[in-house]
This record gives structure tokens, sequence and C-alpha cells, in this order.
């Protein structure tokens, strides 16, 4: 915030309790880890038709996606007495159902 509104900032940054001044703080150090997600929203299709989303861990795989997808109530509903003719499953971006 002190970029942009520095007299606002000064003043936060003293009802905060620092008697020094916010202009000699260091800036904060960037930390990846923090960015990694461990649970990821994937939409789920079926013949090419968004039906659903669904989280799954970030870092699963195709069969478990896959399971999420297929136990997920809406999917049901939508996969019920068809047959799954392919499962497109692309790991962490989309999972695609063909049926007839």
């Amino acid at each position: 915030l002190s970029p942009f509104a520095p007299h606002i900032a000064e003043e936060l940054w003293s009802v905060l309790g620092h008697t020094e001044s916010l202009a000699y703080q260091a800036w904060p150090q960037f930390d990846e880890a923090l960015l990694q997600e461990s649970v990821v929203e994937i939409p789920v299709q079926v013949n090419g038709k968004l039906r659903s989303k669904v989280s799954v861990a970030a870092d699963a795989d195709q069969a478990t996606m896959q399971q999420t997808a297929e136990q997920d109530e809406t999917i049901a509903q939508h996969l019920d007495g068809k047959t799954i003719v392919k499962a497109i499953v692309i790991p962490g971006r989309l999972i695609n159902f063909v049926v007839k």
C-alpha cells in the first residue's frame, strides 16, 4: 500500500504500534511454496458439455480423478443408464466422458 498511498500507509503502520517509518522496512520476500495449491477444482464434461466441477488433490492420478468424477451426484445422473465409450482425463485440467 505504501507505494500507492504513502501517507495513509504510514498512519496505519503507526496505529499497528511500529515506531520506525514504513519507508525503512524491508520488502516482503517471495515464497513460491505458498502458491502451490493442494486441491484443485476440475471441470467435468459429458459429451463435451460442462455438467459439474469436482475438487481433487492437485497431484491426483487419472484413475482417482475419474473415480471422483463418477461419484459426483450430477455426473452420476448424466451417466445413469448410458455406456461410457471413452473417458478423457487430463490431470489437473479436465475430465470428459463420451457416452452412448
